[in-house]
């Protein structure tokens, strides 16, 4: 198929959905046992709900919507970290819309906006550099944050501060990666999940072969899938095919995107512009080692934790989630987000508790978008 419109074909979804239900009744599964399929990306949350995938598909497919929401995943000591460095009467933040609304403990990017804070709305870290080049007088902070998808773009434009001796740019670094948290999922022994859909976008960047500890190690399927609805449904039917021959397997459905080693380019900047935290902390997962990413320090004088002596560098601050907010149990995938006792409640998009409510990619996000609305009415 060569356009989008091919893979949104109504005929040939309901052949995929057809072929799902067979696999499906041949390995037993019911509504009573269902196979538990987790998507680790939000966009592929967003997919599955904006084209009802979760009503076609057969009853005994259970989808679980995992932790790849990188602004829900961030802790609120680090919000409230980007907060503080926005009310530096020297600082330009420059922000992603998404971590706009994303409640701290005391406020939000979009309050401290409110309040007078200088934060600027970016689509790239380019624009970051831009703005410090016209602003020689301010410091222009990046909030670099986003999983693997992102990385390389921040990396690139710290590279260009340094070519360009560019001394009031730096990043908040948050930047994270997804294999450690599925591998902290895969072993809480509460998680009962049969396979995986792999993200996309990240895949783009690192490939299929990071994901090979999740075939090997713990004999779960995963198939890196695209964003429109007959790639979501052909990687259903092909993990649920691993599972009916008692495969396991790392299997790339996004092939049209996606190479089986990653971007090159892409790898080498974060190569030299990363090294991995001996841990961070991860909303709803807690202390995950090596999940997060940090400046090495030939780049310090662009790293903002350097800089401004916060983050790690300055003593890890644990802030507790707001009392009722359940984020951590939704996006590990312990719970639906309707069974959060908040959600279209104390917590919709206008209010947001918790930060699964005003992503772009959260769970709660989607189900509100989707239908939520109505059965947190009901």
């Amino acid at each position: 198929m060569k356009y989008a419109e091919e893979f949104r074909d109504p005929a040939a979804a309901r052949a995929v959905l057809e072929r799902i239900a067979t696999m499906a009744d041949r390995i037993g599964a019911t509504p009573e046992s269902p196979v538990r399929i987790m998507e680790i990306c939000g966009g592929h949350t967003h997919a599955i709900f904006r084209y009802g995938l979760d009503k076609l598909v057969h009853p005994g497919i259970e989808f679980i919507h995992g932790p790849g929401c990188p602004v829900c995943v961030l802790p609120m000591s680090r919000v409230d970290e980007c907060v503080a460095l926005a009310e530096r009467a020297e600082v330009i933040l420059a922000t992603f819309g998404d971590a706009m609304r994303v409640p701290g403990t005391r406020k939000s990017l979009l309050q401290a906006k409110a309040d007078g804070a200088d934060i600027r709305m970016v689509y790239s870290p380019l624009d970051a550099l831009e703005l410090a080049r016209r602003n020689p007088d301010r410091e222009v902070v990046f909030f670099g944050l986003g999983f693997e998808t992102t990385t390389p773009s921040t990396a690139l434009s710290i590279q260009q501060a340094a070519r360009e001796g560019l001394g009031n740019f730096s990043v908040f670094c948050n930047h994270i990666t997804v294999p450690p948290p599925i591998k902290a999922l895969l072993d809480d022994p509460h998680m009962g999940l049969d396979g995986f859909v792999g993200p996309g976008h990240v895949s783009m960047v690192i490939g299929i072969h990071p994901y090979d500890f999740i075939a090997r190690d713990y004999g779960k399927p995963i198939v890196v899938a695209g964003f429109e609805p007959l790639d979501l449904l052909q990687s259903v039917l092909m993990v649920l095919d691993q599972i009916a021959t008692g495969r396991a397997e790392v299997e790339n459905q996004y092939a049209r995107v996606v190479p089986e080693h990653g971007n090159p380019v892409s790898l080498a900047a974060i190569a030299d512009v990363y090294e991995p935290r001996p841990s961070f902390e991860w909303r709803g997962l807690g202390e995950i080692e090596e999940s997060g990413l940090r400046i090495r320090p030939v780049y310090a004088a662009w790293d903002a934790e350097a800089k401004f002596a916060i983050g790690y560098g300055a003593g890890r601050r644990v802030v507790a989630e707001p009392e009722g907010c359940a984020c951590g149990a939704v996006m590990t995938g312990r719970i639906k987000p309707t069974d959060c006792p908040q959600f279209g409640r104390g917590c919709t998009p206008e209010m947001p508790l918790g930060a699964l409510m005003v992503s772009s990619e959260g769970a709660c996000a989607a189900y509100w978008q989707y239908g939520g609305a109505r059965a947190a009415a009901e």
